[in-house]
């Protein structure tokens, strides 16, 4: 579920660079309502905080989703992520992912190292250590999130641009393409919120209709907060909402009108 939200987000938040980590700061935390219509399917939790790991400042992000009501009865996830990421370059130095998804479960760490350009990966679930290759600078599911939120347009983007951006998921290296859609004003429960419009690109087949079943709205604004997120589906249409944030780093721009 968690993964599921940062790989239909992370790539919407991919432009040009602004100054290292200022998206953000200690004690930043959003609540996402993950819903069918008008039925509630589940809840995401993100949270942040500044920690030291290994001698060095590092932010640690935690990722939480679980399913509720008569979801809960039908299918029971609880998804847990960590990521501890450099406070000043962002790139991930230790990931943990533990999850339990209607009898699937996984559960690994990963500690990269970015000089030599390896990942130690332990699968604790089965017992196995394996050490694998990875692109440099590659980010994790979740530090990805943070990291790309610093990443905003210095000037116009044309409609219709792509980007592209490398991740570290399940044993392999991944990339991901974005098309850009413009700009829009979303109605959300706090108010008008002026928004970037983007549509990851996604495997189709099983799960999705076709390669532009999803779009991300991302707050224009220094934040980068993912405001919503839709994807049509096989079986439907799932939506994404903001529901709660707190202690962001810069204003939140809001009309009321």
């Amino acid at each position: 579920m968690v993964w599921l939200f940062s790989l239909l987000v992370i790539p919407a938040l991919f432009a040009q660079p602004s100054p290292p980590l200022g998206a953000f700061k200690d004690g930043e935390s959003f609540e996402f309502r993950v819903h069918y219509g008008i039925f509630n399917a589940s809840y995401i939790s993100l949270t942040l905080e500044e920690k030291v790991l290994d001698g060095r400042p590092v932010f640690h992000a935690q990722g939480y989703g679980k399913t509720t009501g008569l979801a809960r009865w039908f299918f029971k996830v609880e998804d847990y992520y960590e990521s501890y990421f450099d406070a000043q370059t962002g790139v991930p130095y230790y990931f943990i992912r533990n999850i339990y998804e209607g009898g699937y479960t996984k559960n690994i760490e990963m500690r990269f190292d970015h000089q030599t350009g390896f990942v130690a990966y332990n699968d604790k679930k089965k017992g196995q250590e394996k050490t694998l290759s990875f692109i440099p600078r590659s980010q994790d599911l979740i530090s990805a999130f943070y990291y790309l939120r610093n990443f905003f347009p210095k000037t116009a983007i044309p409609v219709g641009d792509s980007f592209d951006i490398d991740m570290f998921f399940d044993q392999e290296n991944y990339r991901f393409r974005l098309r850009y859609l413009g700009k829009e004003v979303l109605e959300t429960p706090f108010g008008k919120i002026r928004c970037l419009k983007m549509s990851p690109s996604v495997q189709s087949g099983r799960v999705f209709d076709n390669d532009e079943s999803v779009i991300v709205w991302v707050s224009d604004d220094l934040n980068r907060i993912p405001i919503k997120v839709q994807a049509n589906i096989a079986v439907g249409s799932i939506e994404i909402d903001l529901e709660r944030f707190r202690n962001i780093k810069h204003p939140f721009e809001i009309h009321l009108d």
